[in-house]
């Protein structure tokens, strides 16, 4: 993989295409050794991956211990974390049964705050539990409807009117973070903050993707417009796009059992990529790359295995004909940027 990419138009920051997302790392669906995670994170950087992604919800401060004990001595790296949960002390956790879907010990309980002192402080924090002198991005995590539904303009209202975006800016004026935005996965969210602060990044999980390009009608423009760069999450929509429909396991497709029309989508776009021979998680690896604004995709990966194996999806060559032939067949919009096209190979 190549090292870096400098793609964060707004920031002298670079973070490499590929970009490791933490979110296993702090024990999401199944419990991960320290050693397994620690093996991962280095066989990450060894790979040419020197973007990582973490948030203190992950595990309840697992991820970023895990994280921080790994990178630390070992640039280059880039780490990005997320505010808007405080870990408060919760007595009452006593062993890694799963909780909001991770296995973990940590004796902690997330508190939602955006106000200023909360983003200050959930700053301080995660610095702590990293054990790293600085942090490169903060990502607003989880701001919207798709989490909070009827309480989202509470919280928005904390971040705009209650200082929450001001103490962000305080941080990159100050020098303590090169870049700060939103880490999300709904579009709406987006276009509403970058209407009320001077955003640099945003990082959308799951809608940029093989199956959902939505983000082209107006979101990814406006970032074009406004050098805003993108870091996609999710690229696999919950693993579909990486298992396809024929291994006969179940099918999840955004964080739940995949719906009828997602199935027969994903047979088609998996038909197509064997008939190219080309493995569909490669396509939807690299495809979201392709866009201008997009910086990095960083799926969730776990153990050196996956690492290799991500390492291969990356460098696996994509005749043009396959992204034609998907558009043809209504299955990627016509207005898609594909890998390849810009250099006109």
């Amino acid at each position: 993989m190549r090292a870096f990419a400098s793609r964060v138009l707004r920031t002298g920051l670079r973070l490499s295409e590929i970009g490791l997302g933490g979110a296993p790392l702090g024990n999401l669906y199944k419990a991960v050794g320290d050693g397994e995670a620690g093996l991962t994170c280095r066989a990450a950087l060894e790979a040419g991956i020197t973007y990582f992604d973490t948030a203190p919800f992950y595990g309840f401060g697992l991820s970023e211990r895990r994280l921080g004990d790994a990178l630390r001595g070992h640039p280059p790296y880039a780490v990005s974390t997320k505010v808007g949960r405080l870990l408060k002390p919760d007595p009452s956790i006593v062993d890694a049964s799963p909780r909001q879907g991770y296995a973990s010990s940590m004796p902690f309980a997330a508190v939602y705050d955006y106000t200023y002192d909360g983003v200050l402080t959930s700053w301080e924090a995660s610095l702590q539990r990293l054990g790293l002198a600085s942090i490169d991005v903060l990502y607003v995590h989880d701001i919207g409807a798709h989490t909070h539904g009827p309480m989202s303009e509470h919280y928005f209202a904390q971040l705009s009117g209650g200082g929450g975006f001001r103490a962000l800016a305080e941080l990159r004026s100050a020098g303590a973070i090169k870049a700060f935005g939103l880490g999300v996965n709904e579009i709406e969210v987006c276009r509403q903050a970058l209407d009320h602060a001077d955003l640099d990044i945003l990082l959308l999980a799951g809608r940029y993707t093989l199956l959902e390009q939505a983000a082209l009608d107006d979101l990814l423009p406006e970032c074009h417009r406004r050098r805003v760069s993108v870091v996609i999450g999710g690229p696999y929509n919950s693993g579909i796009l990486v298992t396809g429909i024929r291994h006969g396991g179940a099918l999840y497709y955004d964080y739940g059992p995949a719906p009828p029309a997602v199935i027969d989508r994903v047979r088609r776009l998996e038909t197509i990529s064997q008939d190219f021979g080309i493995p569909l998680a490669a396509a939807a690896l690299q495809f979201p790359l392709a866009h201008p604004s997009v910086a990095s995709v960083i799926p969730g990966l776990v153990g050196p295995a996956q690492i290799d194996a991500t390492r291969a999806l990356y460098a696996t060559p994509i005749p043009l004909e396959f992204w034609s032939v998907l558009k043809s067949q209504d299955l990627l919009r016509p207005d898609a940027p594909c890998p390849g096209e810009a250099a006109g190979t």
